[in-house]
């Protein structure tokens, strides 16, 4: 499954205590991994004796800042006996970090215009950093390794509620009470629950009338929102009007673990949590959004080239800040999108609206390469997804990672619809190397994902082919545990052959619904979901509608697919404008005792969720 590092691969040895002057031996190691890569591809273009059976770059314990990502080419291909590994030294724990310390922290001593009275003397005051000569921009800070809340006007998940939504005049009506004495828009942004997404809208005007405020937004977000029909904000629904929450101000700061980044005076103003002594707490704000960039093309990819017990650390997600961020699904994000006026596409004479779709940022992005693989490793503390395939990539393995505390998708893979293709349009490439193919997802802890953007999900793939994704251990979701698939066809298109089994699924869709454990879209022959144990949803009390939930879900042109053997505590599912060939068989409480028991994390990689109790993450 991976290649191992013999003993006479070419060794090359980092430490954050080394030089990059030094030779990169145990005893004088190299400073930094991209030097070591450097190392490393110098060997091989020279054909050095030492590489005929691999490249081993060891890193020893400590924190490697990035301030680029970490870049691998095509010059860096091992072969199946030549391998390239990046791990960690022996019973060692380096981390990846795109984070920069906060220091100089000093307790706010006089009173600070706009925070409220309850945070005043109680908090603490920090620069800005700057890095590569500018000041940062960011919206995450993590104190002792766990994130704080940033500044929101609600403290709990008891959301308020929408009054009124024009989609005409592109404005909102909210109730007074929810915008805590703010005076003007600021930095403001609101976060709106919408069905199975929620959209991040930075404020542009805000208009107190008594009980009543109206609210503007900026463009381009302004724009999508209130021209795209799916999915939209909800007036007087089954369960009441959209809920949604505000964020970012000053005014918001009222309890222990809130802070503001105040960019008139390039501060960060926080409220430590019981326990937390500023003047030696390691506190980290992200400075990149990807850490590392494996980066062929079709004709010339990378090949052999692994990871193993590394962790990947503190990312950013900057797009809410700098144009809003509206998504149709999954965390995909709409670059434009309205409803039609005369309903009818090419592919779906019935359809009444059109979308085109950007992919959000991820810690780790891999495109135009084959023969790679992760194992052991961490994927933590970051703002949008943790780990992507994302085109033109076969016979990759992910296996024995966790990924927890993360804003966006834990995994992510394949193509979703590129930027120029309506996303409901079927994918079937000419040039079929383009697709992500025989990948392997196994035993994986994903927990705590999509903490930020609550309609993102634990895996999520787009048009894959023959991807497997097995005993892995998905929980703490807002929205879907695994969802397969994209584009909303009966179509023929680039998806077949994917094996979604022995996965254990719980505590899912916390916060969104038109969800399940186990999602699929449009026509993908011989695809197999079975032997998967489903259990413990979610019930939040601000979805659209309460009942619309399900373990296992077929949706919109999901066709010759077999569903079998799959526990779970009752028989909720959903076959929604399916297409043929679709085979129900054996799911529910039924199914064997002995199909739930072994569903999940193998035994040798159930430490995983020992190693992670440590987040609460995993119940």
């Amino acid at each position: 499954m991976f290649a191992a590092a013999p003993a006479t691969a070419a060794d090359i040895w980092v430490s954050p205590t080394g030089s990059d002057q030094n030779p990169g031996t145990k005893e004088k190691p190299l400073a930094s991994v991209a030097a070591a890569v450097r190392q490393g591809r110098e060997l091989r273009r020279l054909a050095d004796p030492s590489v005929q059976s691999g490249v081993h770059i060891l890193l020893r314990e400590g924190v490697y800042r990035l301030y680029e990502p970490l870049f691998f080419r095509p010059e860096d291909s091992g072969t199946s006996s030549s391998p390239t590994v990046v791990e960690a030294a022996p019973g060692e724990k380096p981390v990846l970090s795109g984070g920069v310390r906060v220091k100089g922290w000093r307790k706010a001593t006089s009173k600070l215009p706009g925070l409220p009275a309850a945070a005043q003397g109680n908090v603490w005051v920090a620069d800005v950093p700057r890095v590569n000569g500018r000041v940062l921009e960011f919206r995450q800070l993590w104190v002792n390794d766990r994130k704080a809340t940033r500044a929101r006007e609600v403290d709990n998940n008891d959301l308020p509620r929408l009054l009124a939504w024009d989609k005409v005049k592109q404005e909102g009506w909210i109730p007074t009470s929810a915008v805590a004495g703010l005076k003007s828009a600021g930095q403001v942004e609101m976060v709106l629950h919408q069905m199975w997404a929620v959209a991040f809208l930075r404020l542009k005007t805000l208009e107190v009338h008594g009980a009543r405020t109206k609210i503007t937004f900026q463009d381009p977000e302004s724009q999508i929102e209130f021209e795209h029909p799916w999915p939209s904000a909800v007036i007087d629904g089954k369960n009441g009007s959209s809920a949604f929450y505000l964020t970012n101000a000053i005014e918001f700061l009222d309890r222990p673990g809130e802070w503001f980044y105040d960019a008139s005076r390039g501060q960060i103003i926080y409220w430590p949590r019981s326990g937390e002594a500023m003047t030696t707490a390691k506190a980290v704000v992200p400075a990149l959004e990807t850490l590392v960039q494996v980066s062929g093309n079709l004709d010339h990819p990378v090949s052999n080239v692994f990871f193993k017990g590394l962790t990947f650390a503190h990312t950013a997600w900057l797009r809410p800040a700098q144009a809003g961020h509206v998504p149709l699904q999954a965390g995909m994000f709409m670059l434009d999108a309205y409803k039609l006026k005369v309903p009818g596409t090419p592919d779906k004479k019935g359809l009444e609206n059109q979308a085109w779709i950007g992919r959000p940022a991820a810690a780790v992005t891999l495109s135009g390469a084959h023969h790679t693989g992760f194992e052991r490793c961490r994927f933590e503390h970051l703002a949008s997804a943790g780990l992507d395939y994302v085109s033109g990539t076969h016979d990759d393995a992910i296996v024995g990672c966790v990924f927890r505390d993360i804003g966006g998708n834990g995994i992510q893979m394949a193509t979703f619809s590129d930027a120029g293709t309506e996303t409901h349009l079927p994918y079937n490439p000419s040039d079929e190397r383009e697709i992500c193919a025989n990948e392997l997802i196994e035993n994986n802890l994903v927990v705590d994902c999509g903490n930020e953007d609550w309609g993102c999900v634990g895996i999520g793939v787009g048009y894959g082919r023959g991807i497997t994704i097995r005993h892995n251990e998905i929980a703490q979701v807002p929205y879907t545990g695994i969802s397969l698939g994209w584009g909303w066809t009966k179509t023929a298109n680039a998806m077949r052959d994917n094996k979604v089994q022995y996965n254990y699924i719980h505590h899912y869709a916390n916060y969104m619904y038109d969800v399940a454990g186990i999602y699929t879209l449009s026509a993908q022959p011989n695809t197999l979901i079975s032997e998967n144990c489903v259990d413990s949803i979610g019930f939040s009390p601000y979805v659209h509608d309460p009942n619309h939930w399900f373990y296992l879900y077929l949706d919109e042109g999901s066709s010759n697919i077999t569903v079998r053997d799959n526990w779970c505590p009752a028989e909720k599912f959903l076959a929604n404008a399916n297409g043929p060939g679709n085979v129900w068989q054996n799911n529910g409480p039924m199914v064997a005792d002995r199909i739930k028991q072994a569903a999940g994390l193998e035994p040798a990689y159930r430490e995983l969720k020992k190693e992670a109790m440590k987040s609460q993450a995993v119940k």
